[in-house]
């Protein structure tokens, strides 16, 4: 019987580590990376990476992703006594290892590897890995509270709401995903931000179901947005083109197929000087929320 898949992966990116092919602080390939080169399944790609964690030879990096580990000292002590864990330390490195390569990378065994500590030592502080993420969401909304003092104009308030939600996904990626709207995760971080538009709303004495429907409208397009920036952070990562770059390769293919089909709209946009359209998910999230809040304003005159 041969040697396991992911052992054989492990093997190979050690050795290019040994080798000098990746150096310290070099970016290893990701999980994606890691199942189109090998054509393995998504957890035996996360496997193979844990193994090489274990080994210390590389190390998760917020923002960045997992990188070559500086060179290991050549002694170490024989006996290290167990490092003191809390509970915000354990969430923290959850957090750290999410921004850095997605929930996908996380594990309970992970992260036990990256503290020094007995995974088993994890479920007394945490419980098991789907407690963690919900406490992992709360502290990482938490970062992103509505204003303390509310703005007086309706607008104002939820826009403000609405901003600091953009903000949370933009520094945490796996955020979006995590935050569910069908079943709301009752977390005492993430309630105010549904409070503070119903609050803002509250004195137009709309119909109860019309407030939450307005809510989670806010909180959906929102949310829509920032799973796009998630998969396209992924994307760019794993083929190493832009969105305007991969737009640029699929240009002639594009006008080609407007040409050909009855795509008149299309047609319209490209005629004489042609079209450069500029995706960006900022500006979307700018222009999507002004439509929002326009709609929401008709609907409101129209109660007054």
């Amino acid at each position: 019987m041969g040697e396991a898949p992911y052992r054989l992966i492990a093997g190979e990116l050690r050795r290019r580590i040994e080798a000098g092919e990746l150096a310290p602080g070099d970016r290893v390939p990701s999980t994606r990376a890691l199942v189109r080169e090998f054509g393995v399944a998504m957890a035996t790609a996360t496997k193979a990476l844990q193994v090489l964690q274990q080994l210390d030879l590389v190390e998760a990096r917020p923002g960045v992703g997992t990188v070559v580990g500086a060179p290991r000292a050549s002694a170490r002590p024989s006996r290290v006594a167990p490092p003191e864990l809390s509970r915000d330390e354990v969430v923290r490195r959850a957090i750290d290892i999410a921004d850095a390569e997605g929930l996908q990378a996380l594990s309970m065994r992970r992260i036990a590897g990256e503290l020094g500590v007995a995974t088993m030592a994890l479920y007394r502080h945490v419980g098991g890995k789907d407690a963690l993420v919900l406490k992992m969401v709360d502290t990482a909304i938490g970062e992103f509270a509505p204003p303390a003092t509310q703005p007086a104009n309706w607008r104002d308030a939820i826009e403000a709401v609405a901003r600091r939600q953009w903000v949370a996904y933009r520094r945490h990626l796996w955020l979006a995903s995590a935050i569910s709207l069908s079943r709301p995760q009752l977390l005492p971080n993430l309630l105010p931000h549904t409070d503070a538009v119903l609050r803002a709303l509250a004195p137009f004495k709309l119909d109860k179901s019309a407030l939450m429907y307005t809510a989670i409208s806010l909180f959906a397009n929102i949310r829509g947005l920032a799973l796009a920036m998630e998969s396209e952070v992924q994307a760019e990562q794993d083929t190493g083109l832009t969105a305007d770059e991969w737009a640029d390769q699929y240009n002639n293919q594009l006008t080609t197929m407007i040409s050909l089909e009855n795509l008149t709209g299309f047609r319209a946009l490209f005629e004489q000087d042609g079209f450069e359209f500029d995706y960006d998910l900022d500006q979307l999230f700018e222009f999507g929320l002004e439509l929002v809040l326009d709609g929401l304003e008709m609907k409101l005159s129209r109660l007054r």
